[in-house]
């Protein structure tokens, strides 16, 4: 894509994408290019924002689409992510989690599934299949697991790791009901006049209620200790009706611990495939959160067992 004096490269983030602030006079928006994996990156991330536009949710609505050329325009939401904000204002961390658990409960309360795309095509939101959730787990055992064991034991343990992940998932006892963005954490929150925007949707999945909850309080970008981690999960409860307790409490924990094993394995493939080094960093806090919410359970203990014969692991919590 050619740069013009009005674009302006900003941060980018894992995916194949590039943004550039485009600013013509006082006005300003963002061009997503993605030549790699454009449907998602494009189409369906569009797709997904207007349907959360629909529904009176913040997110970029789409101001000029060159699909053919590999970008879309979008509003700008500026700079200011929850993440930033937080940072600076250490204060006011529970009135802004209150105010993203809101957030969250509005999104779960999405009852539309489909959408016509800019291309006027029907797009349908897939469910979080448990074929998925086991082969999100396998990152872990084909890109970490692969630079930690020698060849023979790599062979084992992912026989293992397959057969343990697949009973942890079939222990999942909620229903694939709502709308699960994939990525809720503050790093894709975006504070907007006050108000808060969501910003990369495109992964969006029909799934279970407390996969998104997981992303937000066990996020291995933004570290808080285990009373906030509790007391954020406490007012999510108090936020809900009818909500089976002891089951959802379940399958935060299973989708915490999946979640963070397939982080790994993504961190990992960045640093071996892409070059992005950066997150490695990352990867003894996403350990330590794993330990987290497996060290009191009866349920992980194969998982644990695995995991302390072939790896060592650091908790930093």
């Amino acid at each position: 894509m050619k740069l013009t004096k009005n674009l302006k490269p900003i941060k980018g983030d894992a995916s194949f994408r590039s943004f550039f602030r485009n600013k013509k006079k006082k006005l300003s928006s963002i061009i997503v290019y993605a030549k790699k994996d454009k449907r998602l990156n494009l189409l369906i991330y569009d797709a997904i924002n207007k349907i959360l536009i629909k529904n009176n949710i913040l997110a970029p609505k789409l101001i000029n689409e060159n699909y053919s050329n590999n970008f879309i325009e979008i509003q700008d939401f500026g700079n200011e992510t929850i993440f930033h904000f937080l940072k600076r204002n250490n204060t006011s961390k529970l009135f802004i989690f209150r105010k993203i658990i809101n957030l969250l409960n509005e999104i779960q309360s999405i009852k539309d599934k489909e959408i016509i795309n800019f291309k006027n095509q029907n797009y349908k939101i897939p469910k979080y299949s448990s074929k998925i959730l086991l082969e999100e787990a396998k990152l872990f055992s084909n890109w970490y697991s692969k630079q930690k064991l020698t060849q023979a034991n790599q062979l084992k343990f992912r026989k293992d790791y397959a057969k343990v992940i697949k009973t942890l998932i079939k222990k999942i006892s909620l229903k694939n009901d709502v709308l699960v963005h994939r990525d809720f954490h503050v790093s894709n929150l975006m504070l907007v006049n006050s108000k808060i925007g969501v910003i990369d949707t495109q992964d969006a999945l029909i799934g279970n209620k407390a996969y998104d909850l997981a992303s937000l309080i066990d996020d291995v970008r933004f570290r808080h200790n285990s009373i906030l981690k509790e007391k954020l999960f406490n007012i999510y409860l108090k936020s809900q009706n009818k909500l089976n307790v002891k089951k959802f409490k379940n399958d935060f924990e299973i989708i915490s611990v999946l979640r963070n094993l397939k982080i790994i394995g993504i961190f990992t493939r960045l640093a071996i495939r892409d070059k992005k080094k950066k997150y490695l960093k990352l990867i003894p806090y996403t350990w330590s959160l794993i330990r987290l919410r497996s060290k009191n359970n009866k349920m992980f203990q194969e998982l644990n067992s695995l995991l302390d014969k072939n790896f060592i692991k650091k908790s930093v919590i």
